[in-house]
């Protein structure tokens, strides 16, 4: 899947959610470098509906978002299409 985020520095997240709802691939195109990295290592392999329960709800400063809650709302947004 492909999302576009809203209110974070990233510009695009790839991902896959394989047939055992694992998380595959993660991808964030633009961000922290590093930040973004560490959260696709971290989510690799994990459950999907685990790698939301973490994720959803994180913020960055005062911002009402950040790129891992970004990725929460992608996920929860592919799991509606599968």
């Amino acid at each position: 899947m492909t999302y576009k985020p809203t209110g974070v520095c990233s510009r695009q997240i790839d991902f896959d959610i394989d047939s055992e709802k694992k998380v595959r691939n993660v991808r964030f195109t633009g961000g922290c470098s590093g930040n973004t990295q560490g959260i696709a290592a971290l989510v690799e392999g994990m459950d999907v509906n685990e790698a939301i329960r973490r994720m959803d709800g994180i913020r960055c400063g005062f911002k009402t978002t950040s790129c891992p809650d970004q990725l929460a709302k992608a996920m929860k947004e592919a799991l509606v299409s599968l």
